[in-house]
């Protein structure tokens, strides 16, 4: 299809602009999406401001949108292995991944919709007879939500359910390498029974397509996942109209490992963390902070399991890890590489493109660990989004905080120790917005998402990513209306001929 959902119909981009998707795997062409500009974002987001503004949704009750959240759950999983297949073809990863990452979409949207059916305010007690509060939450009208490649569908579950439960109306922009699985997403919504004009979808680049989100007016709030600069040009952007803005902008996240914890798992974990989706995760484990004293035993076996690491196409049986989305990102991460190296880091594994003829046509790119990192090296703050491993060391548990505490960014951070008593003191002095204890990587859509310091304003998932799409209201209500009594100079009779308010009596 490959077209444009805005207002309930697809179309295609006003200025006829087409884009080729093509494999990071082996560069085959997967097929050709439409190219949206800013005019085509200007009418899907004047469509989301008139389903917003005449309440087709928003006016729904919070149980019938919580069911049709259910009712989008039970679509993605009677179309999970479609679904897997257009991720698979966009992304180059394993099909194996893809369907994981269909079943935790699925649970995304099955969460919020048994939070959105419960959503009914609270009351706050007045310690007044006579007042009643009430709290409520009311959706925060037309969202811009932007995606990124990496996960394609999931990011898009975490903005897109919480929107929808909420009874927002909404723009949603994908990256415009991985656009499929969103398209097969509002063929879903529109299935479910979502009105026309609530969910709309534009194709194309950020500087392009997605612009206006962060701009326009009529815009209320614009959630983004991707990027430092980009999230920063966001909120710049966002400033003028005073919009809510959500940003999730990825991390540099400690994997803090002590001599006594299990070896095994340990370097078990540590792979995981780094290597998955070829280290292409916001929340990979980028940074290894060992202990001095196990650091060689650790360094040695994670070099000798990292070589054995297989690369390979999505429909390959043996590849445990697939390429990189585009030449241009596999160029930034070389680069990385060649900086770290420069400045002193020891090469163990990886640095250069794989020479198996079956890898040429994809943007491969190896395991890859830089030994006896130190705090002023570049690599060590800088984001590399590919699959390369930094190794620092620390000498007692202060140390140990004080390294992995020394980053821009705050997303998520990890300890492994045989010392329960130590893992808590490390997690509660990270400052990170996910602390993992002897694991790494899993989530439930009930806890919440994000990061601190440069990862990122705001969160996603749990309650507090639902109210990133609700405005709390605060009704009063007086039981008992009455004068207040404030200005007795004002109920003079004689001058002010209001003799009646004496029988009103008073509001105390």
């Amino acid at each position: 299809m490959g077209q444009l959902f805005i207002d309930g119909a697809w179309t295609t981009a006003v200025d006829g602009g087409r884009r080729e998707i093509r494999s990071p795997a082996d560069g085959h062409l997967v097929a050709e999406v439409d190219e949206a500009g800013a005019k085509d974002t200007e009418l899907a987001i004047a469509a989301a401001r008139r389903a917003f503004d005449d309440h087709r949704w928003s006016s729904v009750p919070a149980p019938e949108r919580g069911a049709l959240l259910l009712r989008v759950a039970d679509l993605l999983q009677r179309d999970k292995a479609r679904l897997a297949r257009a991720e698979t073809d966009d992304t180059g990863k394993r099909v194996a991944e893809s369907e994981i990452d269909m079943d935790d979409i699925t649970n995304c949207f099955r969460w919020f919709g048994h939070l959105a059916s419960t959503d009914d305010g609270r009351l706050v007690d007045t310690g007044i007879a006579a007042a009643r509060s009430k709290v409520v939450h009311e959706p925060v009208g037309v969202c811009g939500l932007i995606t990124p490649w990496n996960y394609p569908l999931l990011q898009t579950a975490w903005k897109v359910a919480p929107a929808l439960g909420a009874g927002c109306s909404f723009v949603l922009k994908p990256s415009e390498l991985t656009p499929h699985t969103a398209i097969i997403l509002m063929e879903l919504l529109a299935e479910a029974g979502v009105p026309d004009g609530v969910a709309n979808l534009v194709l194309g680049a950020g500087a392009t397509a997605g612009a206006p989100l962060s701009t326009d007016p009529r815009v209320d709030m614009v959630s983004f996942t991707g990027g430092l600069v980009t999230g920063r040009r966001i909120m710049e952007s966002a400033a003028p109209t005073v919009k809510k803005v959500a940003l999730e902008l990825g991390g540099k996240n400690p994997f803090v490992l002590f001599a006594d914890a299990d070896h095994e798992t340990a370097v078990d974990n540590a792979l995981t963390a780094i290597f998955l989706h070829s280290g292409q995760v916001c929340s990979a484990g980028a940074r290894l902070v060992v202990e001095e004293s196990a650091h060689d035993r650790i360094v040695d076996d994670l070099v000798a399991r990292a070589r054995r690491i297989r690369l390979g196409g999505p429909d390959d049986p043996e590849t445990e890890t697939g390429p990189l989305i585009s030449a241009a990102h596999r160029d930034k991460v070389e680069a990385y590489v060649a900086a770290g190296v420069a400045e002193g880091a020891v090469l163990r594994c990886g640095g250069e493109r794989p020479t198996d003829p079956k890898l040429q046509n994809g943007y491969f790119y190896p395991p890859t660990i830089l030994d006896r990192c130190t705090q002023d090296m570049s690599v060590v703050h800088d984001e590399s989004f590919g699959p390369v491993l930094t190794v620092e060391t620390f000498t007692d548990l202060d140390d140990a905080v004080r390294i992995a505490n020394d980053t821009e960014y705050g997303l998520a951070g990890a300890v492994f120790s045989a010392d329960h008593g130590t893992c808590e003191e490390v997690a509660a002095r990270l400052r990170h917005g996910t602390i993992w204890i002897n694991d790494f990587g899993p989530y439930v859509p009930a806890a919440e998402w994000g990061g601190f310091g440069h990862s990122g304003v705001g969160r996603e998932l749990g309650r507090a990513g639902f109210a990133e799409y609700q405005e709390p209201k605060h009704i009063w209500t007086n039981t008992r209306p009455g004068p207040t009594g404030w200005f007795p100079s004002s109920r003079d009779t004689e001058r002010s001929g209001a003799g009646p308010i004496d029988s009103a009596g008073s509001g105390s």
